[in-house]
């Protein structure tokens, strides 16, 4: 288990490295660039911006040089500053006033006395929280919903459970947004519309963002679960005697659910960090609307500083899922 576990961290530095250097390419590639605008700046002030930031160096200098603040870590005296062209996202205090400070993303060009690492500071754990909720939202209804058709398979209760699936997964967040902020906050008052305060503000946007991943769960449970159900195995505990509640619970569920603990990884990384069009339809103050500025603004650090944080949440989901299949099935080994 321990060799799997370090094979795959390797992995995440491979993954990490292509990403960021890809990333980092085609970001370059597009026309324009951070200091373009309507209202042109004056050459003098756009050649200082472009050296204060290293945007005078070449592409693959300015590369080593984003990937050299990232990767290497730095001890240093004294307490640590959050400067705009030095801010680390992890700070360690050692002895005798010496700290180990890790992780430079860089600064932001649209908000130049903000840097990438204070984005997620403020921002990144509002996207978090909300992924966990709407992931909350995905296994409480499709988990049962995918049950309750398996067992009640070509009825009305299967019907009706993947229409409810066919539904949440035909109807884009762009759409089930503004309808539920329609009937359930403006006409009946029931939860607040925009905002990040109360559990009245985090129902409605965790239930937009939750209903298209709960129909994938449902269906994915229900196609397995009728699969599993049909094995000689099944058929030989209800030949024992056993009763329904056991078979299905302790034998049938368990082995079924590993196509959907495959799934539930790249599901949560896209529901942790792929909220931005719900963040702008709920007015949610999370990192989903600075990564939509940061693309027309050309803000390269913060395009490339989301876009890693996404592979390494993808990746580190995946593990887990790997890991999860041990447990389900004891034949599994990573040894």
């Amino acid at each position: 288990m321990g060799r799997y576990v370090v094979r795959r961290l390797l992995w995440l530095i491979l993954v990490v490295f292509v990403v960021s250097l890809l990333t980092f390419g085609f970001a370059h590639a597009v026309p324009g660039g951070p200091f373009a605008s309507e209202k042109a700046l004056p050459e003098v002030v756009k050649k200082n911006l472009e050296r204060k930031y290293n945007l005078d160096a070449p592409v693959w200098k300015q590369y080593v040089d984003y990937i050299y603040d990232i990767v290497v870590p730095r001890v240093t005296q004294g307490e640590p500053k959050r400067a705009v062209l030095e801010n680390y996202l992890i700070n360690i205090p050692l002895v005798e006033g010496y700290t180990f400070r890790w992780m430079d993303f860089g600064p932001s060009y649209a908000s130049r006395s903000r840097t990438v690492n204070d984005i997620f500071r403020e921002q990144l754990h509002v996207s978090f929280e909300l992924g966990l909720y709407a992931m909350g939202v995905a296994l409480i209804i499709g988990l049962p919903f995918g049950i309750l058709a398996a067992l009640k398979q070509n009825s009305f209760w299967d019907y009706s459970a993947m229409g409810v699936a066919i539904f949440g997964v035909s109807t884009p967040v762009i759409v089930l947004g503004p309808f539920l902020i329609w009937i359930f906050a403006v006409e009946l008052g029931w939860f607040y519309p925009t905002g990040w305060l109360t559990w009245q503000h985090k129902v409605l946007p965790s239930i937009a963002l939750g209903l298209g991943s709960s129909a994938i769960i449902a269906r994915l449970t229900r196609a397995s679960l009728l699969q599993v159900i049909r094995e000689d195995y099944i058929r030989t505990a209800r030949a024992k005697g056993l009763v329904e509640r056991v078979i299905i619970g302790r034998h049938a569920l368990r082995n079924s659910l590993i196509p959907v603990v495959t799934v539930l990884g790249p599901i949560f990384a896209y529901l942790v960090t792929g909220s931005f069009i719900t963040e702008t339809i709920f007015g949610i103050p999370g990192l989903g609307r600075y990564f939509i500025t940061s693309i027309t603004n050309r803000d390269y650090p913060v395009i490339t500083g989301v876009i890693l944080l996404y592979a390494i949440i993808l990746v580190l989901a995946n593990m887990f899922v790997d890991l999860t299949y041990a447990w389900l099935d004891p034949r599994i080994r990573y040894d």
